[in-house]
């Protein structure tokens, strides 16, 4: 006889009405309280970018506004792209990304412009300086930027600085950079100063990031007017510093989103709090940052994880210019995805939507999430790692949730559906997402739960052999919503 009917509450549902009925009812309830089957994603496939496990984490991927059928994805460790030519249907590994000059490369972002060029942005060092509290005894580094002219296919020799330190004593730490790109996508808009139908910094490049020192933690950003061949020097953009370590109560994951206007959005977490700032004249000069979202301390423990965060994302519906920002916090015990919208450029922001629909205080934790909205159809979509499946809240699967009601609700749907435990390996800080007319692109990283298998599995299609060794792999999904499904979000 199962331990399950060995309950009081499954012995008296026994005699009431049997015990195969007993059996189905208690199974039931414990798909209720441990899980969903959430349906899979509409055309969904599952590509790998790594040959065998290795130190791959913390991925970004983006689609090109000129051309969509060009993707690229990025990930570390050192500095690695892809690059797809078909809409994500076949995958190909990039040559010379990573730069020979420094020991250690990642914390990689990536953007195109409006040239249809592809940008990857990385920070690169010797040594990392003490454990969480990185600019005391860091060695040289700083944040470079590599250029694609063929989509992500081959990438420039010449890597540039927005930002580098000699081994010195006393300097910074960069870290954490995210680039951002005026690409002018979107129907344009008449602006009252110069009258002209788009934006005026189109094809200008941003890069924030966090600078760490000695005694705070700084908000930092970098503009290129020339195709990423120069870089502005850097200026400061949060209110205040913030604490000195890799832990909470830092001023650190900054991301950026730019409006049809060319006003340019950036947010980070600092002090329990979403901040944002805005420009208006091509990133020369910031409003003064103010917090728009109270959070749970955005640093946190995951069980199996050694570390975890839920940064913020931000990002535009070009046609309606609507904000979005999405975050991760514990406000509801286990952790959840949360997103909230602005319509007013980000004056008032709406009560918290929590973005994963599993039942409230099921103990299931959901985190890693990142935020794209496609510009053709207005959907928001949000990847995150999530554990509802698992009672034991340690195995995870990956989950792409949608809002097509300019997010309001969120239609979840699974990506992944065989579940994988990390342990004993660097998980990274991040995932990444984009979309582009209906089509949505999501990358992330996995730990293999076996080496000899993983070309059998129906929804993975391998560019290489299948792993063979201990570490992380990188993972692509590609979801299809037809360019006919309506993404009204105004």
């Amino acid at each position: 006889m199962s331990c399950v009917l060995q309950t009081p509450f499954s012995r008296q549902l026994g005699r009431r009405i049997g015990l195969l009925p007993a059996l189905a009812v208690v199974a039931g309830l414990a798909t209720l309280l441990h899980g969903q089957v959430l349906p899979k994603a509409p055309g969904a496939e599952v590509f790998s970018l790594t040959p065998t496990p290795g130190p791959f984490t913390e991925p970004a991927i983006a689609v090109n506004p000129a051309n969509s059928q060009q993707v690229v994805a990025v990930f570390q460790d050192n500095v690695h792209a892809s690059y797809s030519q078909d809409a994500g249907h076949t995958w190909h590994a990039a040559e010379g990304v990573a730069p020979e000059n420094y020991r250690v490369s990642g914390d990689v972002s990536t953007a195109y412009d409006n040239l249809g060029h592809a940008f990857v942005c990385y920070i690169a060092f010797d040594k990392l300086g003490t454990f969480n509290y990185w600019a005391h005894n860091a060695s040289r580094n700083g944040i470079f930027v590599r250029r694609s002219l063929d989509g992500g296919k081959t990438w420039e020799a010449k890597q540039v600085a927005v930002s580098e330190y000699a081994s010195d004593p006393g300097i910074p730490f960069e870290d954490k950079p995210y680039i951002v790109s005026d690409t002018a996508v979107g129907t344009p808009t008449p602006d009252t100063k110069s009258g002209s139908k788009k934006s005026r910094y189109a094809g200008n490049l941003y890069v924030g990031w966090t600078r760490w020192t000695p005694t705070g933690s700084e908000i930092l950003l970098s503009r290129s007017t020339d195709d990423g061949q120069t870089w502005s020097k850097p200026i400061e953009i949060d209110r205040h510093p913030g604490l000195p370590r890799d832990d909470n109560g830092a001023a650190e994951g900054f991301a950026g989103a730019v409006g049809p206007d060319g006003r340019l959005y950036a947010v980070w977490s600092q002090d329990n709090d979403i901040m944002l700032t805005a420009s208006r004249d091509g990133g020369k000069t910031f409003s003064r940052a103010h917090p728009i979202i109270h959070t749970a301390p955005i640093m946190f423990a995951v069980d199996t994880l050694e570390r975890a965060n839920g940064f913020p994302q931000i990002a535009i519906d070009p046609r309606s210019r609507r904000l979005y920002v999405s975050w991760t916090d514990y406000r509801s015990g286990d952790l959840d995805v949360f997103c909230s919208t602005s319509d007013d450029g980000g004056k008032r922001w709406s009560a918290p939507v929590r973005v994963n629909n599993d039942p409230l205080h099921d103990g299931a934790d959901q985190f890693f999430q990142w935020l794209a909205v496609d510009p053709i159809d207005g959907s928001a979509n949000v990847i995150f790692y999530d554990r509802r499946g698992d009672p034991k809240n340690r195995m995870q699967t990956v989950t792409l949730a949608r809002s097509t009601d300019g997010g309001r609700t969120f239609q979840n749907y699974a990506w992944t559906t065989e579940a994988f435990e990390v342990g004993e390996v660097f998980f990274g800080d991040y995932s990444g997402i984009a979309a582009s007319g209906g089509r949505v692109y999501g990358v992330w990283t996995e730990k293999p739960a076996v080496v000899a298998d993983a070309a059998n599995k129906p929804e993975t299609k391998s560019v290489a052999e299948p792993p063979k060794s201990h570490g992380t792999v990188v993972k692509v999904g590609v979801a299809d919503f037809g360019t006919a499904a309506s993404g009204n979000s105004r």
